[in-house]
């Protein structure tokens, strides 16, 4: 049976979604910052004949997140889907959202498919040599940072907003780690969709001229330290071999792989 989640699923919602903080990244920092009673986002639940919740679907804005681990109804939940017309975007682990797939009406236009790690130990992190200055990023930091990541070959086409950079740093739903030279930033790392139990690690890139010094492992490995210190598990998208060569020697473990489907 599927219903519309309220504010009182929330300890069974959250129970079953913390299970897998890394995994569910994204649904657990959307219940957190915006409940069950949002303009913004809703949430649905399937439950089996026992009234067990067995998969969650989340809708924020244009964007739908699945997450069941085991049997659920994906005709179900592809229904609500396919009458939502402001419908745009599916993400999921991989597996979720091929079951979904068959009943959706309508095909991707860009069915992207990413590489998904976790890390829970500070273990690999590398130590940070003494004459490297690490700075955490303030609010103000916002419109250089998104600067720094335009100005990386493969990050140039991203989609950035300096108004969300800095809301997000000023409210905690994100923190970054940042080396400059002669005041420009040079290298960065960044966490977003922090919550209590996990964040995402993103932006981690150096400019081209001061590549192959290490410097945004440098980043990487103090962000990571200080969530890891927080009780947050971490995890993040990678679709480059060589990258995900780098994070694995710093402690991060594929767990599977993340769709992020256009519609």
């Amino acid at each position: 049976m599927i219903r519309k989640l309220i504010e009182a699923d929330r300890q069974i919602t959250m129970d079953f979604v913390g299970q897998k903080p890394a995994e569910n990244v994204f649904i657990i920092g959307d219940i957190e910052g915006h409940g069950f009673h949002s303009n913004i986002q809703t949430l649905w639940g399937d439950f089996n004949e026992k009234g067990d919740l067995r998969g969650v679907l989340l809708k924020y804005d244009q964007n739908f997140i699945v997450y069941a681990p085991a049997a659920f109804d994906a005709e179900g939940f592809a229904n609500i889907i396919n009458k939502d017309l402001s419908f745009s975007y599916l993400s999921g682990i991989e597996e979720m959202v091929n079951q979904l797939a068959p009943y959706i009406k309508t095909q991707p236009k860009k069915p992207r498919v990413l590489y998904y790690a976790k890390c829970e130990t500070v273990e690999h992190l590398p130590a940070i040599p003494a004459d490297i200055n690490l700075e955490k990023a303030q609010a103000d930091d916002a419109r250089a940072i998104i600067a720094q990541m335009k100005a990386i070959p493969e990050f140039s086409e991203g989609n950035y907003s300096v108004e969300n950079k800095r809301e997000s740093l000023e409210k905690g739903l994100a923190r970054a780690y940042l080396i400059k030279n002669n005041g420009v930033i040079v290298s960065s790392a960044s966490s977003t969709a922090e919550n209590s139990q996990s964040a995402m690690i993103v932006g981690v890139g150096t400019l081209p001229l001061y590549q192959k010094k290490g410097l945004a492992t440098y980043c990487m490995s103090k962000l990571c330290r200080e969530l890891l210190e927080e009780n947050k598990m971490l995890c993040l998208f990678y679709d480059n071999p060589a990258a995900g060569a780098i994070y694995k020697r710093i402690g991060f473990v594929d767990i599977g792989k993340w769709c992020m489907w256009t519609y």
